[in-house]
């Protein structure tokens, strides 16, 4: 079975930023798996874990995309606190960097989703 986690906010200090779930894990095996894709559907990117027993999601849904764009500035990697535990999100930035190239005018991740993040990251495309 795969866990979803949903993150409910984050903190910036200084060149760091730091989401937060207020779930734990329900398993003590958990360690990031470098990987983001989406889920358009929900409207979110979504970080994979490598879990004792498979995958779990760790999603980030639109509320805390303002971050991900602070994240794409100051070049580098969040940390996710998670429970008792925080560790850094490794390949977060060069991956979210990936899909944003790939959703841009790319509406096979839905129109509404699309213009969502085209619209968020305006930014990133406009200095890219």
């Amino acid at each position: 079975m795969r866990n979803t986690y949903i993150v409910d906010s984050g903190v910036q200090k200084g060149t760091s930023i730091t989401f937060l779930l207020t779930e734990k894990p329900t398993t003590e095996q958990v360690k990031p798996a470098g990987q983001l894709i989406t889920d358009s559907d929900a409207h979110s990117f979504v970080y994979l874990l490598d879990e004792q027993d498979g995958y779990g999601y760790v999603q980030f849904p639109k509320n805390v995309w303002g971050l991900l764009t602070e994240l794409l500035r100051i070049e580098e990697d969040p940390s996710l606190e998670f429970g008792d535990q925080t560790f850094v999100l490794h390949q977060f930035r060069e991956e979210l960097e990936m899909l944003l190239y790939n959703i841009e005018g790319n509406e096979n991740y839905g129109a509404d989703f699309t213009k969502e993040v085209e619209t968020i990251f305006q930014d990133f495309y406009e200095n890219a």
